[in-house]
């Protein structure tokens, strides 16, 4: 079985929880991970990522309380674990993991959304942080908070925040070219179709400069990357913009 792992944490109140997830969360994943045959490998890796992330999170808060004053840092969390040619993907708050497909009947590329956001304006997220005791206003849990599941923030985790991640599974086609996982940076002023064609756009320039030593696919993606996060900016994103480009090879 082949195994891969790729993340993007994206902190708030302080960078403690992200880099906190960033050094442990696979670590974490890992001692969790079977080791030999399992009856039901869905079942068994829903389960694993579910008591990772529970694992990461408890681990982080009792850091966190344990401060004087307590760290009040946060994190989103956006995992991809590829197990053979099927993906796993686990969410917490608002960053975003989006899959690059190439569709031969119209010869274009498609942008396939892996993840699920967690905001408080969602229904299902209000309802759970009311009937916990906490409120939404102006679309932020007790007008602060904007994400309604992360890692940290130890405060609101008795207003119904919780790390609890979504799981989605998907499985990879010889059509699909690269996993794009970014933070709300980048999605605040692209969306997910937007980027996957900036993307393909960066991958197909005959400019890109090579340099010494650097596989030609690797430096496209990388300047890929770069591009986006850049225009991103330009575009007037206020926000911190982390972007993260996985080349699918078949």
């Amino acid at each position: 079985t082949r195994v891969s792992y790729f993340a993007v944490f994206d902190g708030h109140g302080g960078v403690r929880a992200s880099k906190f997830a960033a050094q442990n969360l696979h670590q974490n994943l890992i001692k969790k991970f079977p080791k030999g045959e399992v009856v039901s490998v869905e079942k068994t890796v829903k389960r694993c990522l579910l008591d990772t992330f529970k694992h990461t999170d408890e681990e982080f808060l009792k850091q966190a309380s344990s401060q004087k004053p307590a760290w009040k840092d946060g994190s989103t969390a956006t995992c991809v674990l590829a197990v053979d040619n099927i993906l796993y993907i686990a969410n917490l708050g608002d960053s975003r993991a989006v899959l690059c497909r190439y569709n031969e009947e119209n010869q274009k590329h498609t942008a396939l959304s892996l993840s699920k956001e967690h905001n408080p304006t969602q229904y299902e997220e209000r309802m759970r942080i009311q009937k916990a005791g906490g409120n939404v206003r102006d679309g932020r849990v007790l007008g602060v908070l904007e994400v309604s599941r992360s890692i940290g923030d130890g405060q609101y985790k008795r207003c119904g925040v919780i790390s609890v991640p979504d799981i989605k599974r998907c499985q990879l086609t010889h059509n699909d070219r690269f996993i794009l996982i970014a933070c709300d940076g980048l999605f605040k002023v692209f969306t997910p179709e937007e980027a996957v064609n900036f993307i393909v756009s960066c991958l197909e320039d005959k400019n890109i400069q090579m340099r010494e030593g650097k596989l030609e696919a690797d430096a496209r993606y990388e300047a890929a990357c770069n591009r986006l996060a850049n225009k991103a900016v330009q575009r007037g994103s206020a926000d911190n913009v982390t972007v993260m480009v996985v080349r699918i090879e078949h």
